[in-house]
């Protein structure tokens, strides 16, 4: 029978126990190898079969276990030598605390979904790991920040696969008690609740959940809470588990109730509220709205006042390249809510239009989340150097009349936590030849230091482990309990493997190696050099022609001629994650491009040693060099996807059989020796760049840095300067329209220019009531192409003011240097020019001359 409720009854710890709470309660345990292996060594199999949680193990041990390793002087000594490591790193200065100049005091870090652990299964794909790296590096480096969440009663979804090869959904309840989270607590002891007034007279209450990631608090608010009706509860039930109201609910507790989540935790420890505010992806975009309620309600700023000041201190990070993947909310909903009393203070139809795609071709009916967070930040950015231009593109038209290639949207390409994704054999060998675990800081080229035969020696024990791993799950998964002898055969430590993991959207090409199906068996099962495939992916719940791929994927790999060389592995996740990245000799990626925003799968492979195969998408457009893998041809110029799928998949059938294998298995003294110049090359320049404490460094000091010192100049002396900003933009924005360049005069050149010659220019513009301070007239100059276009390399040169002309014009002037040679070319333009707009063209308002 079925308990209608469970719960963790925790023990009673010895005091020579005691700091096991401590450390099984924070999070850090899971990028420590140390505290993981003294968890472990307490029982391995129970460790194994709870999910490899310390909360959970303290929980499950047993009494009687407990008071045994209390009188275990070794473990003991243990316990406390790992509870002297985790205060050592929770006290002292970091990288951040070392940073000279101005820094932020508190950074708000709002993401939908957390991947923190496979106990902790609050993610769904890429967008959560990054969430959660990005807080591990945070912790590492220093940096003051709060992560800001919700958290899902049934987490994402477990994935199992049916005979039929059809993806099937279970949702577990979880028990935050017993994962080792703390309920935040007011100072009389009671829970400290969150509500939000809603239309209807409804009312959605939450409690916050406080994760310890290190350093790092990760605040998760949870509407199961009394204070709810029934509806309400539920609306934390999963992650992406509705949509409509439902997915909306969960978006405004996100925003809304973070910031007051936020707000009360910091009171609560004596932290001074955020001065930035990282939205990461358009669903936590309300926090905005939220905070210009604020600013208006308690002081007392106009609505573009509160705007101004807002935006100064927030970072958008877009992740999506396609249209589909924004959230988009009927007009008419977002307007129900707007005017429900949520938003003290806030005009709701001005609100309403910082969502609305005013575009031509825009849906006027709909309010879309990217389009807010992009009115809402003044910082804003991709996820690798070619997401950034896609996303300059996909969002141009929020600044019309501006050159793509100027759209204020910037890149700071993703990364990933090293200490978490680095297998601990790598680990060892790091700390044998260099004295520490930091696999991303060394050399690995350096065979004097680690030979080949020990680089091979522990890439073929991690492979062997995914072997292992793989013939478990899949033994794990026959329905009848009886597992079949080719189970026990199932791949080959000594075969070249091939890695593909992720979420499945049709973008991803999950089947596109099954093009040419005969061609691939052929290659799996080649009897002198076979390749063999390891593969893992869920499809959302909802999106059944992704599962439609899952389920022709197993179908192969079901194939008895092939079934050895491939297998499907359910319930991708971190735990899985940790096993197959290390244990692949190759990460494949092959999305459409350029639909891969950034795909950091292939840099959790790279820093175990792996070389990848992939489309010039993502990161890999702008890593790949020829020595850390293979790019795989785009058939840009293919008439229709079938057709581009066809050459792309012939693509890379062929650098599968004709590059990978030959080297693979091109052995000197039973090692590949050319295969490891390459494992080498890899781990030395892919470890420098692919870390999210890299990625958290470049957030720190192009973004963070200068959204704070935005916020305080904005706040200070009673908003005196966001006032100033919200006066300029409504000047600027009123009389825009009767701003022009009268005219243009160019002199000094003579036909047959040369360098060191100089080009004098003025231009005339009419103003119409701004002053010559208001704008920017500038000279756009470069190298010109056979359109006479400029080059996206173009030089711009601000000029002067002067008199006015007869006609009442300001005139502008300056002289030029000529230091291009070749085809040059130039125009005039006229912008707006304030000392608090971070981009020249950041109001979209650009007048060229004609």
């Amino acid at each position: 029978m079925k308990a209608i409720r469970t719960f963790t009854v925790r023990p009673v710890l010895a005091e020579s126990l005691a700091p096991l709470d401590r450390l099984a309660s924070n999070w850090r345990w899971s990028w420590s190898r140390a505290t993981h292996a003294l968890f472990a060594s307490m029982d391995p199999a129970l460790w194994g079969e709870i999910g490899a949680n310390p909360a959970r193990m303290l929980g499950a041990l047993g009494q009687e276990r407990l008071d045994e390793l209390a009188r275990d002087d070794e473990f003991v000594a243990r316990v406390r030598e790992e509870d002297e490591r985790l205060t050592a790193y929770l006290d002292g200065d970091r990288w951040f605390q070392q940073l000279e100049g101005d820094k932020p005091v508190h950074i708000a870090y709002f993401s939908p979904e957390f991947g923190v652990d496979g106990s902790l299964p609050q993610y769904s794909g890429g967008l959560g790991i990054l969430a959660g790296d990005h807080l591990k590096s945070a912790s590492d480096l220093g940096v003051p920040l709060t992560g800001v969440g919700l958290f899902y009663r049934a987490g994402y979804f477990r994935q199992s696969i049916g005979d039929d090869g059809w993806q099937r959904e279970s949702y577990p309840l979880l028990d935050p008690y017993g994962l080792g989270l703390t309920l935040l607590r007011n100072r009389e002891g009671a829970p400290v609740e969150i509500a939000l007034d809603l239309p209807g007279d409804r009312r959605l209450h939450a409690r916050v959940w406080v994760a310890d990631i290190g350093r790092i608090p990760l605040l998760l608010l949870d509407s199961e809470t009394p204070s709810n009706t029934d509806e309400m509860r539920r609306v934390t039930d999963r992650l992406y588990g509705g949509g409509g109201e439902h997915r909306l609910l969960q978006e405004l507790l996100l925003g809304v109730g973070g910031v007051r989540a936020v707000r009360a935790w910091s009171e609560l420890n004596g932290r001074p509220t955020p001065d930035v505010y990282h939205t990461n992806e358009g669903h936590a975009g309300f926090q905005g709205l939220e905070r210009m309620s604020e600013l208006i309600t308690n002081n007392g700023l106009s609505f573009d006042e509160a705007l101004a000041q807002v935006r100064a201190g927030t970072v958008f990070t877009t992740h999506t390249p396609v249209p589909a993947g924004i959230d988009r909310f009927p007009r008419d909903l977002i307007a129900d809510f707007l005017s429900s009393g949520l938003f003290q203070g806030l005009d709701a139809g001005r609100a309403i239009s910082l969502g609305l795609e005013t575009w031509e071709g825009g849906d006027q009916g709909v309010f879309n989340m990217a389009v807010l967070g992009l009115h809402l930040g003044q910082h804003a950015n991709g996820v690798s150097v070619l997401h950034g231009e896609v996303s300059r593109g996909m969002f141009g038209m929020l600044w019309p009349g501006v050159d793509t290639d100027e759209v204020p949207i910037t890149s700071i390409t993703n990364g990933v936590h090293a200490p978490t994704w680095v297998h601990p054999a790598l680990k060892a060998v790091s700390e044998r030849a260099w004295g520490d675990a930091h696999t991303d800081t060394h050399d690995w080229t350096d065979r004097a230091v680690v030979t080949d035969a020990e680089l091979w020696g522990v890439r073929q024990q991690m492979k062997g482990e995914l072997v292992a791993e793989a013939r478990r799950r899949v033994a794990a998964s026959v329905s009848n309990g009886h597992t079949p002898s080719w189970v026990e055969d199932l791949l080959d430590p000594e075969v070249l493997t091939i890695g593909f993991a992720r979420r499945v959207p049709t973008y991803k090409r999950l089947t596109l190696l099954l093009r040419d199906p005969e061609r691939l068996t052929r290659l799996l099962t080649d009897p002198e050099r076979p390749v063999q495939i390891v593969i893992g992916g869920k499809s959302h719940p909802a999106d059944d022609s992704g599962k439609i791929l899952i389920q022709q994927l197993v179908r192969f790999s079901r194939d008895p001629k092939v079934r050895g060389r491939i297998v499907f592995l359910p319930d991708y996740d971190i735990t899985l994650a940790k096993d197959l990245y290390p244990g692949c000799d190759v990460w494949l990626n092959n999305p459409l491009r350029p639909l891969e925003a950034c795909g950091t799968s292939g840099m959790k492979a790279a820093l175990n040693g792996a070389l990848n195969l992939s489309i010039l998408d993502g990161w890999w457009d702008e890593w790949y060099d020829g020595e850390n893998g293979w790019a795989i041809p785009t058939a840009d110029t293919a008439s229709n996807d079938e057709e581009r799928d066809d050459a792309e998949a012939a693509a890379l059938y062929d650098l599968i059989e004709h590059q990978l294998v030959p080297r693979f298995y091109e052995r000197e003294g039973g090692i590949p020796l050319r295969w490891l110049e390459m494992v080498r090359h890899t781990m030395t320049e892919l470890g420098r760049k692919a870390t999210s404490d890299r990625m958290v460094r470049d957030y720190v000091q192009r973004l963070y840095v200068p959204a704070a010192a935005h916020d305080v100049a904005l706040r200070a002396n009673e908003f005196f300067e966001a006032r100033t900003v919200a006066a300029f933009v409504s000047r600027v924005r009123e009389a825009w329209g009767r701003v022009s360049i009268a005219s243009v005069d160019s002199s000094g050149i003579p036909a047959q220019a040369q360098a060191g010659d100089t080009l004098e220019v003025r231009a005339d513009v009419r103003l119409d009531g701004l002053s010559p301070d208001d704008v920017a007239v500038e000279l756009l100059y470069g190298a010109t192409n056979e359109d006479d276009a400029l080059a996206r390399d173009h030089s711009v040169y601000r000029l002067s003011p002067g008199a006015s002309a007869a006609d009442g014009a300001t005139v502008f002037s300056g002289t030029l240097p000529l230091g291009v040679t070749g085809t040059f070319g130039y125009t005039v333009r006229v912008r707006p020019a304030h000392p608090q707009l971070v981009s020249p063209v950041e109001l979209g308002l650009v007048t060229y001359a004609s």
